[in-house]
């Protein structure tokens, strides 16, 4: 086996480790998804009506909906962060430096995990917001290109494992 293919089998274990985590503490998933959900069907929902007597029918929530998207992204790489400094400074990366392990696999692992959560939670809230009245314009191409600037958005942690 290569260099690569043994730090691709410990990301994939670091990611499971980070899956087991949600499924441990609910309550990291539940303010994943909650939030945004809740931000959207409080900001068009709650305040909607008053909104949209300035930008018309339908163009609030086409607004709206954008601006709630990129709080999710980043949203889930502040989770990231915490994360990444919660496994620091409870020493779970000293064991780690006595196995056999990639050093990069414990970040990618996290990042991965964040990524799954920030499209499952970014789905959620588009899904929410067609039922609110969202038509978005973007063709299939524009999709892609957001999704692309979604992966590229996500954090960019950097720490040192000596």
């Amino acid at each position: 086996m290569s260099t690569l293919s043994f730090a691709a089998r410990d990301s994939a274990t670091m990611l499971r480790r980070n899956l087991k985590h949600l499924r441990r503490y609910p309550g990291m998933m539940i303010m994943s998804l909650g939030m945004p959900v809740l931000l959207l069907l409080l900001f068009v929902g709650v305040f909607g009506g008053v909104m949209q007597v300035g930008v018309g029918a339908g163009a609030y929530v086409d607004y709206l909906v954008s601006g709630i998207l990129l709080m999710t992204v980043g949203y889930g790489a502040s989770m990231t962060a915490l994360a990444v400094n919660r496994d620091m400074t409870e020493g779970i990366i000293s064991r780690f430096r006595t196995m056999a392990i990639a050093r990069v696999s414990v970040l990618t692992g996290h990042v991965l995990g964040a990524v799954l959560r920030t499209l499952f939670s970014a789905v959620l809230v588009v899904a929410v917001a067609l039922l609110f009245g969202f038509r978005p314009a973007a063709g299939f191409g524009g999709w892609l290109a957001t999704l692309g600037m979604v992966l590229l958005v996500k954090p960019r942690v950097s720490w040192r494992v000596d």
